[in-house]
């Protein structure tokens, strides 16, 4: 058998609470057709992220088990893939709380320096957060993160995107899924060579 290297490690952050979001099933929907090169997984304790406050990093570290679990979880994950509603014409603000924790240094260091990431979104009007990505995007520059510039996704018209269950698209979307977590696999293949290179092969 031909050896192959393992998959890179995504870590998909939906930036919605809510269970059944259209972001969340959009994500659901990337790892169903994602390459074999890729590994993703959904991240499920971004409620559990406190409001923002330097403060409580120096005195109640305790308060604090949400944050450190979602540092780990980004630190240990080869790249990010973000899916964002838009509110207000904005990114939610339970997303920018979350990259405001992690742009923070700690003894994971600056998770986001350098990570690659791709961004998307899903709504259920006819522009598919493009505002939003706009601002997330923005955003992650500032915290160092490396944004991979295309292709770019804008889903809209979810409600009639997903079949019932809500993890599989269309046949468009599926295809559009497909080739931008190609992409993905791509981006983070060349930023960081080393990452798949230094893992035991399996064949």
């Amino acid at each position: 058998m031909t050896a192959s290297h393992p998959p890179f490690r995504v870590l998909c952050l939906p930036g919605s609470l809510r269970r059944d979001s259209w972001n969340r099933r959009l994500l659901w929907a990337a790892a169903a057709h994602a390459p074999a090169t890729l590994s993703l997984e959904l991240y499920e304790g971004l409620g559990e992220v406190p409001l923002f406050d330097e403060d409580s990093a120096r005195t109640r570290p305790e308060d604090l088990a949400g944050v450190d679990a979602l540092r780990s979880a980004v630190a240990a994950a080869d790249g990010l893939l973000i899916a964002t509603p838009e509110y207000n014409q904005s990114l939610p603000g339970v997303l920018k709380n979350a990259l405001d924790w992690l742009s923070l240094d700690s003894p994971q260091g600056e998770v986001l320096e350098q990570k690659p990431v791709a961004i998307t979104g899903a709504s259920t009007g006819p522009w598919g957060t493009r505002l939003a990505q706009t601002a997330l995007r923005q955003v992650l520059h500032a915290c160092g993160a490396l944004v991979m510039p295309t292709p770019t996704l804008f889903v809209a018209s979810a409600a009639s995107r997903f079949d019932a269950d809500g993890r599989h698209a269309d046949e468009a979307l599926a295809v559009s899924l497909h080739r931008m977590t190609t992409a993905l696999d791509r981006w983070i293949a060349q930023l960081r060579p080393e990452t798949r290179d230094a893992r035991p092969v399996c064949g």
